[in-house]
């Protein structure tokens, strides 16, 4: 880790060699540590302490972007160069309009020393206690402990200044049986919030309770989606229609819906940088501070998120979900949170007649953008419910749904919310009890 002081004489450097109209410098750091483990030990620790320099350099409407992770002066120079000659080189670009001016950047508290500090002493503690309640029941644990520390730094010729450092501790398991296995997970910015014995016997339970599958046939199920697998829809909105760089490209599905009601009216979702529950952030990549966003209120499609450039286009101000450049992705936000409903599980088990208990998808993939249709598969603890109880587990099945077509069949929201890991951050999300869910095809394990 850098720290503040050294993180904004390296920028301003940066800045310093700069000759071009506008000039950014974003400096990224971290020091990360993995503790990975498979049949009941540990057999691997890896570390990894990396910085990384990325100029934008702009000359009227052209911009060129270059990299470095030589922190060297001689190394800043030449990435400045490089990123100043890839600009002159390009064509203009006609909706280009500048970099962001300064504005006032809250701070908010993200980094816990302990997480900071620990060693793998500590995280073969945490995944020992995991790997000896599996050994216990005769089951094998596999998985991995990851923490560290990570800053972000950036400023601009425009006078933008903004710096935020953040730890993260990332546990997750799979504990096996001999035809079955048991999921679950943890994330939080401070490694003394992991509890080691809760994680171990929710994965336990699971293995246990989901041997000997028995096969069910395809079709149309009630479903009760835990947290791990809700967690995957909030993920294929983020990345198929929050952004307003996908709406102004017509490939969200939010496109000509805002004002509208898009999925049940219980359903709300936004993005929040200052949170802490979540993985905040105050700011973007380019400095900019972070607004809250709120994409779906009560069912009605409202707003996405800007960066810069997409607002340009339009004469709007950026959110602040700027991701680094060059970003062919557009703005996304990064610290979601699904709204939890009132449901416990037990009063969502109560109203299922014939249904589907789903701890968690893999493997999903896009099918259909617009309508935000994913197939993929259920893994890790699959079980029938019937007449309000969960009776055998089943064997993993492929599903074919739209994602958007779920929310609108909504029937109950969980209490609570659970963080999880996202494509571009963290999402905080709760359980769902859906009304109609596809399965279209059987496995045989």
């Amino acid at each position: 880790m850098l720290g503040k002081s050294e993180s904004r004489t390296i920028l301003e450097q940066a800045l310093g060699y700069s000759w071009a109209d506008q000039t950014e410098a974003v400096l990224l750091s971290e020091d990360s540590s993995l503790t990975r483990f498979a049949n009941s030990i540990i057999h691997q620790n890896v570390a990894e302490t990396n910085a990384e320099l990325r100029i934008r350099a702009v000359f009227g409407k052209k911009v060129g972007v270059a990299v470095t992770n030589n922190l060297s002066p001689d190394s800043v120079k030449q990435v400045v160069e490089s990123a100043a000659s890839m600009a002159m080189l390009q064509e203009e670009n006609a909706d280009f309009m500048s970099l962001p001016g300064p504005r006032p950047v809250p701070e908010v508290k993200a980094f816990v020393d302990r997480t900071a500090t620990c060693g793998p002493e500590e995280r073969a503690r945490i995944v020992g206690v995991v790997c000896r309640k599996a050994k216990d029941k005769g089951l094998s644990a596999a998985g991995a402990l990851e923490t560290g520390q990570r800053e972000i730094a950036v400023a601009n010729s425009l006078g933008i200044f903004a710096y935020h450092p953040s730890t993260l501790a990332s546990i997750s398991t799979v504990i096996a049986a001999e035809n079955s296995t048991g999921y679950a997970d943890f994330l939080s910015s401070d490694v003394a919030a992991i509890d080691a014995e809760a994680l171990a016997d929710e994965a336990i339970d699971k293995a246990l309770r989901s041997r000997n599958p028995v096969s069910v046939e395809p079709g149309e199920y009630e479903v009760i989606l835990e947290e791990y697998a809700a967690n995957d829809i909030l993920d294929f909105l983020v990345e198929t229609g929050f952004s307003a760089l996908a709406v102004q490209e017509g490939r969200s599905f939010m496109c000509n819906k805002f004002g509208q009601a898009i999925v049940d009216g219980g359903v709300s979702i936004w993005d929040d940088g200052l949170d802490t529950s979540g993985l905040p952030i105050p700011f973007d990549f380019e400095g900019v501070p972070k607004q809250k966003v709120t994409m779906i209120d009560r069912g009605i499609a409202r707003d996405v998120v800007y960066d810069s450039y997409t607002a340009g286009r339009v004469g709007k101000e950026s959110t602040g979900h700027a991701l680094p450049a060059p970003n062919p992705e557009g703005p996304m936000p990064t610290n979601m949170f699904f709204a939890s409903g009132d449901a416990s599980i037990e009063q969502m088990l109560r109203g299922v007649r014939r249904g589907i208990w789903v701890t968690r998808f893999w493997y999903t993939r896009t099918v259909h953008p617009l309508t935000v249709i994913v197939t993929g598969m259920t893994r890790d603890g699959s079980f029938l419910i019937e007449n309000g109880e969960i009776t055998q587990p089943i064997k993993n099945m492929r599903f074919t749904q739209g994602y958007l077509e779920a929310l609108r069949n909504v029937e109950m929201i969980g209490a609570t919310t659970k963080l999880q890991r996202s494509w571009f951050g963290g999402n905080r999300v709760p359980a769902l009890k859906i009304a109609k869910w596809n399965f279209s095809s059987a496995t045989e394990y």
